[in-house]
């Protein structure tokens, strides 16, 4: 897969079959639709392009800081790698774009710049500045532009957006299992390992403080949860923690992972983090050992459900 950024860095003449979205997750849903894309491609003789847009426009138009991707650009741009896509074109979402009118969108990005043929996009797709034109005016500048436009029905798109909603609750209840379920693979957030406080150390627990790459990156509840990583070119398990380590006074939300039967210094290293299962939530103990024991307890069913993967 070849990545252009942005549209105008697209040079390639071939005529090409688009689809057109966010794809935030690359889940189930959305590999279905490029499997279609992929598939049409090859039938028919032309490139498979994925056209989308960053930041995502809510972030730009409506400047909204809340909003969480389940994937960074990074994440993206790799398991969209894995589905035989041709090229994946990165437009960076401004005011200015924005103002496009649909017919200067269509006739100087999608058929000028990407040569397209052939148009897979979902039937409730809006485009053009205010978001004014829908499907049926893309096929009738279709047939002035000379691409055909293929509909993603209302079952197909019901289960992307399905899809999406239910991995996004999921994350929030810290139910990382069944967002791996939807997702296709578990849950990553990707990012530096930086220094924490040291308290891990001094109870034998040493631990790598997860520092992500991206503010908008959607982080799992507070709680502990079975992690693994690649870590010295091997896949280790870890017990990972979400929260503020109330016991200890905390107030700052970390992500903290002991790394079973490693003792590898992680600092300033980058990390992929997946997660696994979750173990329970994010509790204030009375006493520090109290503390020290539920870890203990937290390591026994972490090892016990890594013996079961085997």
């Amino acid at each position: 897969m070849q990545e252009h950024r942005p549209a105008s860095a697209y040079k390639i003449e071939s005529p090409s079959v688009i689809t057109i979205g966010t794809f935030d997750g690359v889940h189930i849903g959305h590999r279905a639709i490029l499997k279609r894309l992929v598939a049409a491609a090859e039938k028919d003789g032309l490139v498979s392009v994925l056209l989308t847009f960053f930041p995502h426009p809510r972030m730009v138009l409506q400047q909204d800081s809340s909003l969480k991707m389940l994937n960074t650009l990074d994440e993206k741009k790799t398991l969209l790698a894995q589905t035989g896509l041709d090229h994946l074109v990165v437009h960076p979402f401004t005011h200015q774009f924005s103002r496009l009118t649909a017919v200067e969108y269509v006739r100087d990005i999608l058929v000028n710049r990407l040569h397209a043929k052939k148009i897979i996009i979902g039937y409730d797709h809006r485009f053009g500045r205010n978001r004014t034109a829908n499907i049926a005016d893309l096929k009738e500048m279709g047939a002035t532009y000379g691409f055909e436009v293929e509909e993603i029905g209302v079952q197909e798109l019901d289960d992307v957006a399905v899809s999406s909603t239910k991995i996004r609750a999921a994350l929030k209840e810290g139910d990382v299992s069944t967002a791996a379920d939807y997702l296709g693979y578990p849950y990553m957030i990707s990012g530096t390992v930086v220094r924490g406080k040291g308290v891990g150390n001094t109870w034998n627990y040493p631990t790598a403080n997860l520092q992500p790459s991206e503010s908008y990156k959607l982080i799992p509840k507070n709680g502990v949860y079975i992690t693994q990583a690649t870590v010295d070119g091997k896949n280790t398990f870890g017990i990972t923690s979400i929260g503020t380590n109330p016991t200890v006074g905390g107030q700052t939300r970390t992500i903290e992972t002991f790394f079973l039967d490693t003792d590898t210094n992680l600092y300033d290293q980058a990390l992929q983090l997946e997660f696994l299962s979750f173990i329970r939530d994010e509790e204030t103990f009375k006493t520090v050992e109290a503390l020290k024991a539920a870890i203990k307890n937290d390591e026994k069913i972490a090892r016990d459900f890594i013996d079961n993967l085997k």
